[in-house]
């Protein structure tokens, strides 16, 4: 009898779904020749600066291609830190600070530091695709919070506390994928009381934190009174275009720092030297280059916005940031799973369904505005008059 995979990693998914079927079907048809616009996943339509990748190259050509410091090279942890706490007021150095291939490494090895086996981790729905898996991974039970889209999917404290007893973990991500929608003051606040009367430890993704066009980001860790139960993942790779770099972080208490440098030494064993090298130099460009690489992302939503106006089957959901908008067509009656199936079939477009991203998502799409503008508003279009038309 052959033998078979753990429950842990057999149960990652739930009913063999993991929200990226349609991703995964799109991604077939091109790879048959079939051409598809692809507004389904995070990756930018302009490619990594040459600059940041000559300083790869540099670094490596210098020898940097050993085994780096395992909580991440000194110099970028400090600029991290000083990154940091120039934006939101938090005091952090670099010991606050553990580097991970990824904001997805990042949040696994949060989850894995605060959860125990079996323990309720809960996060915010809509969410980004990941988080379940990523929370069962651990082998810690996803508990979803669902918001209201009648409320901007802002979550209430009476929305985490009526699910939070006995739990150990919140994940929260603003500003939010799929929604764009940016944490308010409120809401963060809200937050902070659900935490400090449940003993949560809170995990924070905030890896669009350079992406924002409406309000301002706030990070929990600034509040003081939470600051010491807080988790923050940030990444490279939507502010500066360094996707496949894979080059992320955690900022927390010093102790649990230390302990996922033990985790570290366990996986990953540290983290590529030259690619480090890469994102301090990137980090070293600053708010200009961070702006640079968000300015077309402003411009889509806005075209999104006005091609969408007042439309009688779409409604465009206000976004605050990132790269995405979301789409209600529950007018159409069909399901954004349904939609987004018989969009990419008929249409050669392809969407994430708000299915993927949750039940509070459920009959919304959301697009990426990872095309050029022309691409972009001509696709919208065609989403347009595929609603109306059916």
């Amino acid at each position: 009898m052959p033998l078979s995979s753990s429950k842990r990693i057999r149960d990652i998914t739930v009913n063999g779904s993991d929200g990226w079927e349609v991703f995964n079907k799109a991604r077939k048809m091109i790879a048959s020749g079939t051409h598809v616009v692809e507004l389904s996943i995070g990756e930018h339509d302009i490619k990594t600066d040459k600059e940041i990748i000559n300083a790869m190259n540099t670094s490596a050509l210098n020898g940097n291609t050993g085994y780096a410091e395992m909580q991440g090279i000194h110099k970028l942890r400090e600029l991290i830190a000083k990154r940091n706490q120039e934006r939101t007021g938090d005091k952090t150095t670099a010991e606050n600070i553990i580097i991970t291939p990824g904001g997805q490494a990042g949040l696994f090895n949060a989850h894995m530091a605060t959860c125990n086996e079996g323990d309720k981790a809960l996060f915010i729905d809509p969410y980004y695709a990941t988080y379940p898996g990523t929370i069962r991974s651990v082998g810690a039970r996803a508990i979803p919070i669902k918001t209201q889209s009648t409320n901007g999917f802002q979550p209430t404290f009476e929305e985490i506390n009526n699910s939070a007893s006995g739990a150990k973990s919140l994940l929260i991500n603003s500003p939010n994928n799929p929604t764009g929608i940016i944490y308010s003051k409120e809401t963060l606040n809200s937050v902070a009381d659900a935490v400090l009367k449940n003993n949560l430890w809170l995990i924070s993704d905030e890896v669009y934190e350079s992406q924002i066009w409406n309000g301002t980001h706030i990070s929990p860790r600034s509040i003081d009174a939470i600051r010491e139960q807080t988790i923050v993942i940030g990444s490279m790779s939507k502010s500066y275009a360094m996707t496949g770099f894979r080059c992320g972080w955690i900022i927390g208490p010093e102790n649990i720092i230390e302990d996922m440098l033990n985790l570290a030494t366990s996986t990953t064993y540290g983290m590529s030297g030259f690619i480090q090298d890469a994102a301090y130099f990137a980090l070293t460009k600053g708010k200009a280059f961070e702006e640079k690489i968000s300015t077309p992302f402003l411009r889509r939503y806005k075209l999104a916005k006005n091609i969408f106006q007042n439309d009688k089957f779409v409604k465009l959901i206000p976004g605050d940031g990132t790269m995405y908008v979301m789409l209600d067509i529950r007018e159409t009656g069909l399901t954004g799973t349904a939609f987004a199936n018989n969009l990419l079939d008929e249409k050669k477009i392809a969407v994430m369904p708000g299915e993927s991203f949750g039940q509070a998502a459920a009959g919304h799409l959301r697009i990426a505005m990872t095309v050029s503008d022309d691409i972009f508003a001509q696709s919208l279009i065609e989403i347009k008059n595929f609603a109306a038309n059916l």
